[in-house]
């Protein structure tokens, strides 16, 4: 009897954890999906009504593929002097404009910080104590600066885990980083994981 029930409590532990591997493989897999999806129809849905006033009804895959030759276009254009004229031409009337001008700005500076990695993006992955001393988290170097004596101090922004779209923007001195040579896609994969899955660095430097 008792080795039946053990017998039964060792499917019952491998079928768990073999759905469990399963979630952590499906989840993700499903969500990156999902969010694909709503990429394409958010794109797509923009000139649909342009093109059912063309052809009298919706051609799904039509305005997403047109929204992305447009882009491509002004990219083109944007890349000669001609074009580099004009964007800033219009950059300045669109800095002029209350309100606008700053969501704008904002906007237009995160863009250009994600894109030039290294001088304003994400510079690299480090340690420091928060929110309390003696716990370390995982940020990510941003940029750095100098206060009015001269110390040089750097913006750290911490984000929140399992979702890291939010977080904690920290002003820290330099001795109070921990520097590592994890990178960026391994951080954020700890993050998101919740720590399951974690770099071998991490507990080196804790």
């Amino acid at each position: 009897m008792d080795e039946k029930k053990v017998h039964r409590e060792g499917w019952g532990k491998k079928i768990r954890g073999q759905f469990m591997t399963g979630l952590l493989v499906t989840i993700p897999l499903a969500a990156s999906i999902l969010i694909l999806i709503w990429l394409f129809n958010s794109v797509d849905n923009i000139l649909q009504p342009v093109i059912r006033q063309i052809w009298g009804h919706n051609i799904a895959g039509v305005g997403f593929g047109v929204t992305v030759i447009l882009i491509y276009l002004v990219g083109v254009i944007a890349r000669n002097v001609v074009g580099r004229r004009i964007l800033r031409y219009g950059d300045s009337l669109l800095s002029k404009v209350p309100i606008f001008k700053l969501l704008y700005r904002g906007i237009s500076q995160i863009v250009q910080g994600f894109s030039t990695q290294g001088k304003t993006g994400f510079m690299q992955v480090v340690l420091v104590e928060f929110p309390s001393k003696g716990m370390k988290a995982v940020g990510f170097v941003t940029g750095e600066m100098k206060d009015k004596d001269g110390v040089k101090k750097f913006s750290v922004l911490i984000p929140t885990a399992p979702t890291p779209n939010s977080g904690f923007l920290e002003i820290v001195k330099e001795e109070d980083i921990v520097r590592t040579n994890i990178s960026i896609d391994d951080a954020i994969k700890m993050i998101v994981s919740g720590g399951m899955v974690m770099p071998d660095e991490v507990q080196d430097k804790i």
